[in-house]
């Protein structure tokens, strides 16, 4: 075989190790190596050297260790047999995995089991090509993303299967809510597999979990879909189970027609002419017209909100008396006057729905007094003043400080000594200006 001349790279693009198929080579033999690449002469199983980019030839003056390991008797130009590895140093963002059959998990929030697919995308680079050549590579021809995948499908799937079962037992999630942390799963399962990839020389760029999803075909999550869309249906219309089951019942027991149910006509003769058409027909008709109307006139417990009847004053369930909310509802029913507009508004909004002036209630009487007032128009009780220096409104209006901070709420005059309110601005005594 010839001695060759030039060795390059004539491999596939998505490949990340390449060996070249020559290992006839010569001391004036030239490697090409391209950017983005890095190459590595194997001599008798050993690595010799790394060559960055550019063109190298294979002398000793560039690679020393040639001396030792071959004979130069040809004035320091001889053939020799090695072997040259290309080594590709792109960062490759597209290596997709996934599950190949789904994983049984048990929904922490519905207690099915369920089976669980997912799939996404990472990126690596090589960082060290003589530890990715020694531990991964060994004797195969080239290494690329297949077998990468194939090398690493029991590491990212064990991560995968244990950071999704963390996620579900620890937030006590469901299944089918587990796609809004795929961000965090995805950052849980980057830290978990960088280490094992970074033994081999592999650099882990990033790591993608882009859905997880459940087989739709599958028996336990059509039902459980299908039981999560009637409990939606309910919510909307405004019911719950229990009575979801009273008006099924109900219905088939009105067009069940061995029931002996079955109609209007038929609850007319069972109730009417029960004597006449038969005692046992006629109780049964008699007792579905009573569950018709005793469902009919049901109420909620404004408590508990258990369904009860309508004419039943305590709850069943919590022993609630629905005529004390009825008294209560009546009691706090009263209205006032805006004192800015004069328009009538409830004492339990804020703001007058004419005018939007600010409803300044009396403690005493719920009068509207307006904001500058000390004294209330319509009882004539003093007005509570805020503290200046907390904010606290103070009932009492002989109070000399606050019960909160302690602030003083008086002042004393310079001249005569005599008390003025915190307000004023000039002596009620002498007149001097405070």
């Amino acid at each position: 075989m010839a001695i060759v001349e030039v060795v390059k790279y004539n491999g596939s693009p998505d490949v990340f190790a390449w060996k070249y198929p020559n290992e006839e080579l010569g001391t004036w033999t030239q490697v090409i190596v391209n950017e983005s690449q890095e190459a590595i002469l194997f001599k008798g199983g050993q690595a010799l050297d790394l060559l960055p980019s550019g063109r190298h030839t294979l002398e000793t003056a560039n690679i020393p260790f040639l001396s030792k390991i071959i004979n130069l008797p040809f004035g320091k130009r001889s053939p020799f047999t090695a072997e040259i590895w290309y080594i590709n140093k792109v960062n490759s963002l597209d290596i997709k995995w996934g599950t190949s059959s789904p994983i049984q998990l048990q929904d922490p929030k519905y207690k099915v089991f369920i089976p669980v697919r997912s799939f996404g995308q990472f990126g690596i680079q090589i960082e060290d090509s003589k530890k990715f050549l020694i531990k991964l590579v060994g004797v195969l021809p080239s290494f690329d993303k297949e077998n990468l995948l194939k090398y690493f499908r029991g590491l990212y799937l064990t991560k995968v299967k244990d950071s999704i079962s963390s996620y579900l037992i620890h937030k006590q999630i469901s299944v089918l809510e587990i796609n809004a942390y795929l961000d965090e799963i995805s950052e849980y399962l980057k830290e978990r597999i960088l280490p094992t990839l970074s033994e081999y020389g592999i650099k882990l760029l990033n790591f993608y979990v882009n859905d997880i999803n459940v087989p739709e075909d599958d028996s336990a999550v059509i039902k459980l879909k299908e039981a999560l869309a009637k409990r939606a249906e309910m919510d909307i219309v405004g019911y719950n189970y229990v009575q979801q089951r009273s008006f099924d019942t109900l219905e088939g027991a009105a067009t069940n027609p061995s029931s002996g149910q079955s109609g209007l006509m038929g609850a007319g003769i069972g109730i009417g002419m029960g004597a006449g058409v038969g005692g046992v027909m006629g109780s049964q008709f008699a007792d579905l017209v009573q569950n018709v109307n005793t469902t009919a006139q049901m109420k909620n417990c404004p408590n508990c909100n258990a369904l009860i009847e309508e004419k039943k004053r305590f709850c069943s369930e919590c022993g609630y008396d629905t005529n004390e909310n009825k008294q209560e509802k009546i009691k706090e029913k009263k209205e006032t006057v805006c004192s800015n507009c004069g328009a009538k508004m409830d004492i339990n909004i804020k703001f007058c729905p004419e005018c939007g002036d600010l409803y300044n209630s009396c403690p005493n009487c719920k009068a509207d007094v307006p904001e500058d007032a000390e004294i209330c128009h319509k009882c004539g009780n003093p007005m509570p003043k805020p503290c200046p220096s907390c904010g606290v409104l103070i009932q009492n209006s002989k109070a000399k400080f606050c019960v909160e901070c302690g602030t003083s709420l008086i002042k004393i005059c310079p001249s005569c000594k005599a008390e003025a309110k915190e307000s004023s601005k000039f002596c009620p005594e002498c007149g001097n200006k405070l």
